[in-house]
């Protein structure tokens, strides 16, 4: 059931002025570790001078007031992927080695890192997240879209492909140690799923 979520586009100063809301979310639906959010902090400011850059969060919009202002429920961004930057350069050392040096150009070269979706736990599987990464990604000029999510069935993973995206390593820890994550890409414009199950059976490309 889809709850009514106002979406709004987020600058870099702004995103900034939300890191607090924007960290409680990521915290919650990543049951996260309080020790590391100074980190995500650290981590999300460098990113909002990324090049490219853009945010988005949905706001509740029956618990909002006059001015539509209402909680937070979910947040996304991203930005376009280069080499220097520390994500980018550890998943093409990674992708070289598994699928060798022109299938991870074809990936990387021209495209948008997903940073970071996330909403609330107890407002997700109601569409939110699907229509944040629609918003994150739609009009952008990068030829694929590219994230890391835990190597987990998750909610979210799961929500991935059926917009698109496919495993492309699973199993893989970040420099430094971390747990098994799985990168993921996929060819821009996403599918919208949501749009895909409201089609005709005959009208559907995999009928």
């Amino acid at each position: 059931m889809a709850t009514a979520a106002i979406l709004s586009e987020l600058g870099p100063r702004e995103f900034l002025g939300e890191t607090d809301v924007l960290l409680a979310i990521y915290a919650d639906a990543m049951d996260a570790d309080a020790a590391l959010l100074p980190g995500r902090r650290e981590l999300m400011r460098r990113h909002a001078g990324y090049p490219a850059f853009k945010a988005l969060q949905a706001r509740d919009a029956e618990s909002g007031s006059d001015n539509g202002a209402g909680q937070v429920l979910g947040f996304t961004y991203g930005f376009r992927g280069q080499p220097g930057q520390w994500w980018y350069d550890a998943v093409q050392s990674a992708l070289a080695y598994a699928l060798g040096p022109a299938l991870t150009a074809n990936w990387l070269t021209d495209c948008l890192e997903v940073a970071e979706v996330h909403v609330r736990r107890d407002q997700q599987r109601r569409g939110i997240g699907t229509r944040l990464l629609m918003a994150l990604t739609g009009g952008r000029s990068e030829r694929t879209a590219m994230l890391s999510t835990p190597d987990r069935d998750t909610t979210a993973r799961r929500l991935y492909r059926r917009m698109g995206f496919c495993d492309l390593l699973t199993g893989y820890s970040f420099p430094g140690g971390s747990p098994p994550y799985a990168v993921m890409g996929a060819v821009l414009p996403l599918r919208d799923p949501v749009a895909a199950a409201s089609l005709p059976r005959s009208a559907s490309p995999s009928a």
